[in-house]
């Protein structure tokens, strides 16, 4: 916690001064009971709890103590939404997308877990969406219309066109070109000519990329590390998401289920998470290991609800000023109702 004027702080000494009074007030009320003559009421008035006493003062220098960190203008870093933010969903929709592994399907997983994403996300944050097999594809340019981002991944379906495969490093190094455009900044020519380092400046404050893939690469320009470095070198983290299980079998892959008799895929359709881990380590990002729906949608959860925001300083002088009059007002109201009476 920081403050906009420190030397208020001094204020504080007020309270050991209030204490001090109090001890005093104590002091001459002892001497005073002392000398009552009335020996049974005064054992009545002091057999009384006696805790009960102290509790109101207590909270009357609590909320003394608040008032003063209050006029001192307090400060706290936290989590805002940032309005120049782009985040670049990555979905692979390749043919392994149709196991159902993951209930109800890997697709249909991802997008539930991509639903839970948009709604924890800021409003203001400008979202994308690349869906990639074989090559990739822009389905929504970077937008802050949310609904239409989610529309987009609802319509997205398995691909089986262009030969099929998988192509991650392309499907990175298109994200970062959709990013870099997005936040304003020049020097993607491509993929094979794409020159990050001719970029004015690293696009790490204002881009992030979100990529999700069940599956090895098998086909594309770029390796996934080296789509990982091209993104490292425009300074854009990458957050990775492994989804699908190691070894588990398919029964519903539409193209070689019927072939093997219903028997289903299992190593040739796993996810590759030493990959993808690797991606987000070079880049900066994190990594996670989805192997259910639950994790999926865990994961994209955790990070709407942080990526999209940078860290801010935030007063917070109104929240100490309601928290002394609340604590005032208990001082009062306690005072009055355990004040002692005479019989």
């Amino acid at each position: 916690m920081t403050f906009s004027q420190p030397l208020l702080l001094l204020s504080l000494l007020v309270v050991p001064l209030a204490v001090g009074l109090y001890l005093l007030a104590e002091r001459r009320r002892m001497r005073y009971a002392v000398r009552y003559t009335n020996v049974d009421l005064l054992a009545s008035v002091s057999g009384r709890r006696q805790w009960r006493r102290v509790v109101p003062p207590v909270a009357f220098l609590l909320a003394l103590a608040t008032l003063c960190v209050a006029v001192a203008r307090p400060h706290v870093r936290t989590l805002v939404p940032d309005q120049h933010a782009t985040i670049v969903l990555v979905l692979d929709v390749s043919g392994s997308m149709e196991a159902n592994d993951v209930k109800p399907s890997r697709l249909a997983a991802a997008q539930q877990a991509i639903r839970v994403f948009l709604k924890k996300v800021p409003p203001q944050v400008k979202l994308g969406l690349i869906v990639f097999s074989g090559v990739p594809e822009v389905a929504t340019p970077p937008t802050t219309d949310h609904a239409l981002v989610e529309q987009a991944v609802d319509e997205a379906a398995v691909q089986m066109g262009d030969g099929g495969g998988t192509a991650i490093g392309d499907a990175l190094a298109a994200a970062v070109k959709l990013g870099e455009s997005s936040a304003g900044i020049q020097g993607s020519r491509g993929l094979t000519a794409f020159d990050p380092v001719a970029a004015p400046a690293p696009a790490s404050t204002l881009v992030t990329i979100l990529f999700l893939s069940d599956g090895h690469q098998t086909r594309g320009e770029l390796s996934p590390l080296q789509g990982a470095d091209v993104a490292k070198r425009a300074g854009i983290p990458v957050y990775t998401i492994a989804l699908g299980t190691q070894g588990g079998t398919i029964t519903n892959f539409p193209f070689f289920g019927g072939m093997l008799g219903g028997a289903g895929l299992s190593q040739a359709l796993a996810p590759d998470p030493k990959t993808l881990h690797a991606i987000a380590r070079t880049t900066g990002g994190q990594f996670f290991d989805a192997r259910s729906a639950g994790a999926a949608r865990n994961a994209y959860a955790r990070l709407g609800s942080s990526l999209g925001r940078k860290s801010a300083r935030h007063e917070v002088t109104s929240d100490f000023v309601l928290g002394a009059a609340a604590l005032l007002l208990a001082a009062l109201g306690l005072g009055a109702l355990w004040a002692p009476r005479l019989p």
